[in-house]
């Protein structure tokens, strides 16, 4: 969507609230990212800012009692205790060239940025992962997939084109791994069914037919998985 970014104004609980325009949006709205980053207020093209300002005070009871509830940040250094597959591995520093698991560490380049090394580490497990996935789920399906992408998104874990592109969060790779097969099996369900239908569903538990707990492990424990951030602003 595009929008112009503006800077941030604070309203009375001392939250502050950064906004944009957006010549799609028809109407006011609030979004508390589950990743722990700032409220964001879209304003559509002709309502002023002091509207917008009044309407995010009239919601500030809301607002407060969500940003409570996001995850607290959780920078990516030496020494932080990040889940691979779910499980929680100690960034160690070591001699290796490449980040790598061994025991209940995982061993990351000595005098190097922590951030970034582990950050590719999740990408290639996080596609390796998923591409077994896929293929296990698209067979079991009759139907084939053009091309599976990574990104790390912010509102949703997955997604399926119309020509057959599927993309995917590489943060699933620190999730349990029938966490990251569930999202695998969802996105393939959507090339036989580009909808939340009944069908689709029922696709989906033909898949996977237990696939309702790792759901909603991913709504309860997803923002602690979003809240990661992989540069970190004083160094390692």
């Amino acid at each position: 969507m595009g929008g112009r970014m503006a800077e941030a104004f604070t309203i009375t609980n001392g939250l502050r609230i950064a906004w944009r325009r957006s010549a799609r949006a028809r109407r006011m709205t609030l979004r508390v990212p589950r990743d722990g980053g700032p409220v964001m207020l879209t304003l559509p093209a002709h309502v002023a800012l002091s509207d917008g300002a009044a309407f995010a005070e009239s919601k500030s009871r809301w607002l407060l009692q969500a940003t409570e509830r996001q995850p607290a940040l959780r920078i990516v250094r030496q020494g932080a205790v990040l889940p691979v597959a779910g499980v929680p591995v100690a960034l160690t520093p070591a001699a290796v060239r490449t980040a790598r698991i061994a025991a209940d560490s995982l061993l990351v380049p000595a005098g190097r940025p922590a951030g970034p090394v582990v950050q590719a580490f999740l990408k290639h497990r996080a596609m390796l992962d998923l591409r077994k996935a896929c293929d296990r789920h698209a067979d079991a399906l009759g139907r084939d997939y053009r091309a599976i992408v990574l990104r790390d998104t912010r509102s949703r874990w997955g997604s399926c084109t119309s020509d057959g592109r599927l993309m995917f969060s590489w943060r699933l790779s620190m999730a349990p791994s029938p966490v990251l097969d569930y999202v695998a099996a969802h996105e393939v369900a959507h090339l036989r069914h580009m909808d939340h239908s009944p069908r689709f569903w029922e696709t989906v538990r033909r898949l996977m037919p237990d696939h309702a707990a790792h759901r909603a492990w991913l709504r309860q424990h997803g923002p602690d998985l979003m809240a990661w951030r992989f540069r970190d602003p004083a160094g390692d």
